[in-house]
């Protein structure tokens, strides 16, 4: 099973949203949102998958962003009255993030009458660990997503999924140039090594940025399956990168390399069919879309493999 670990961004809500509606997300998939604000997209997002009978999993104490205040503006009453009852759906699954304040969190957890058993609880922190154990001394959660550290295995047995961030950030997106790397073989060995599932932070990474700047490069970050089916990507980028200026014409120098490198790695998802008809049409759709599309390959790349050999 496979458990995408997003943080609510638009781009990646709708990236979730367009791969449940067009039936791509694949049966061994089920995605995690820290949700970073409280959004009509958001709304949107578990409204599709319990309409499509898909389970979601919404982390009620995301420790990023501005979702936990947006729950108590008075002006986003309405929508956060809407998040609340989409909460009590047996399709969305409540996740908590062990914290500082985690004892408090799970109480208000039980007052709202969620059961500890049907939780995912997402535990990363050494710091923690013998908290996890005093909260699940008789019960253990529905998930536990863990690293792959022997201090979490020894004391976390239980239902655990492998936590871990692939993606190999650069400083600059030019610094991507030309690189072919390793991503994952997770979903090779997770079994082997007595998990249940495997997470990562797609092709996004586990760094939080609020805010978004203009790159004086573009890069597409593209995942495939190598011959001995572990994961691999690879970076498309631009060649005019000396300023910020004509993103749309950066957009297309990086995508005409990753339509001639598709010609011999033929790959049948949504996600990049879409990307590669924008340079078919010449388009320009905007650097969140490109984010998005990237998004969608990956899940559904992991979720056509996952259909094949579960």
């Amino acid at each position: 099973m496979y458990f995408p670990y997003l943080r609510g961004r638009q781009y990646e809500l709708l990236a979730l949203s367009e791969l449940v509606d067009s039936k791509r997300l694949g049966k061994h998939v089920m995605p995690v949102i820290e949700p970073i604000k409280l959004s009509s997209t958001l709304i949107n997002t578990l409204n599709s998958y319990i309409q499509n009978e898909n389970e979601i999993a919404i982390i009620h104490n995301p420790q990023v962003g501005s979702f936990l205040k947006d729950l108590k503006d008075e002006k986003k009453s309405e929508i956060s009255k809407k998040y609340e009852e989409l909460l009590r759906n047996q399709l969305v699954i409540k996740a908590h993030i062990f914290n500082t304040s985690s004892q408090s969190e799970l109480t208000q957890l039980k007052i709202k009458e969620f059961n500890k058993k049907d939780l995912m609880v997402i535990c990363n922190n050494r710091d923690f660990i013998d908290l996890y154990s005093e909260e699940f001394s008789t019960e253990s959660p529905r998930y536990s997503l863990i690293p792959d550290e022997s201090v979490f295995r020894r004391k976390i047995k239980s239902n655990r999924i492998l936590l871990d961030d692939k993606f190999e950030k650069q400083n600059r997106n030019t610094d991507y140039a030309e690189i072919d790397e390793p991503f994952s073989d997770d979903h090779l060995f997770y079994q082997d090594d007595e998990f249940i599932g495997f997470s990562d932070f797609s092709i996004v990474g586990d760094n939080f940025l609020e805010a978004g700047f203009a790159p004086y490069a573009v890069a597409l970050h593209v995942v495939y399956f190598a011959e001995d089916k572990s994961l691999r990507i690879k970076h498309f980028v631009s060649d005019s990168n000396e300023d910020i200026t004509n993103p749309a014409g950066k957009f297309y120098e990086a995508l005409k390399k990753l339509n001639n490198w598709d010609m011999t790695h033929k790959m049948n998802t949504l996600g990049l069919k879409e990307l590669l008809m924008h340079f078919k049409n010449e388009t320009y759709p905007g650097l969140g879309t490109i984010k998005k599309l990237t998004i969608m390959h990956h899940i559904e790349l992991i979720g056509q493999y996952l259909d094949e050999v579960e």
